[in-house]
């Protein structure tokens, strides 16, 4: 559901700087699908452009942004009193036909997947990282990416949950 997340926050992206979603490329949900994923928007761009040097205001990208980005899925049930089930449909088919295409040179998308210990996360967690698909369901971790200490301090949130959300069920899984 990472996919969800991804074109949600790519969306907020395009009406906040009036372009069009098309136009935001390589913005990578990392984590969980909850309230502590990471909407990287410093490794994400706007017609090439870095997000940053675009949306010319880092607060409202460190706050409201990522906070409305977390938050979306409970503010629309809150609001309808159900899921956006139809949103949820098509970031599936979104996954399906990203994971099945290769991905254009210079793109990634996200994806939660069994980590491999990219970027320090434990192996066999489902982490949402930032993939390039081969094709054919293959796909790879972009290996590439720096995280500032803002983006760092996000993935360890993040990551914290999902060890804490395992050893919770461990006694279950067995």
């Amino acid at each position: 559901m990472t996919a969800l997340d991804e074109n949600r926050a790519r969306r907020q992206l395009a009406e906040r700087s009036g372009s069009d979603i098309s136009d935001v490329k390589n913005l990578c949900i990392w984590g969980n699908h909850s309230a502590t994923q990471y909407p990287d928007f410093y490794n994400a761009s706007i017609y090439g452009k870095p997000v940053i040097e675009v949306i010319q205001d880092e607060g409202w990208l460190q706050g409201d942004f990522i906070k409305s980005v977390q938050q979306r899925g409970a503010a629309i049930i809150k609001a309808r009193g159900a899921s956006s089930a139809a949103s949820a449909a098509n970031a599936v088919v979104d996954t399906i036909q990203r994971l099945n295409n290769p991905t254009p040179d210079g793109e990634w998308f996200s994806t939660a997947i069994p980590s491999d210990g990219s970027y320090g996360i434990p192996e066999g967690i489902m982490f949402s990282y930032p993939l390039r698909s081969l094709g054919n369901y293959e796909y790879e971790v972009v290996q590439s990416l720096e995280l500032n200490e803002f983006g760092q301090q996000k993935v360890q949130a993040t990551r914290e949950e999902l060890e804490m959300e395992r050893e919770a069920v461990s006694d279950i899984m067995g």
